[in-house]
């Protein structure tokens, strides 16, 4: 049983930064792909950052040199930086892990940027 838990969203001015975190339950090697996606209200989920297992990574256009996404596996754990933060960033965002053609989703953490 994959369980992912989000941590670090919140209420942060626009310019300002947050760091998300993503704690996998047991060894992240196992996934070859791991990522971030987020859901605005009354809209679809997007991808924002995905790594490899290999530590490629690749980004939205929109997030492009203001977030970036890393993985500690020997914390087990996702993260996202994210900077110079935006009101169109706010959203519910979402951990990913992809195993064996499955994907696995956290439950979600709330990220608001004031204006």
């Amino acid at each position: 049983q994959v369980q992912l838990v989000e941590s670090g969203g919140g209420l942060v001015q626009a310019g300002g930064s947050l760091r998300l975190s993503c704690a996998a339950s047991g060894s992240i090697f196992r996934f070859n792909l791991m990522g971030w996606y987020r859901q605005a209200p009354g809209k679809q989920r997007d991808l924002v950052a995905v790594i490899t297992s290999a530590g490629i990574t690749n980004y939205a256009g929109s997030v492009k040199g203001r977030f970036t996404i890393s993985r500690d596996n020997a914390k087990n754990t996702l993260y996202l930086q994210m900077n110079s933060l935006k009101a169109e960033d706010t959203a519910v965002y979402f951990c990913a892990a992809d195993q064996n053609g499955r994907r696995y989703w956290g439950q979600g953490t709330q990220v608001t940027v004031s204006s």
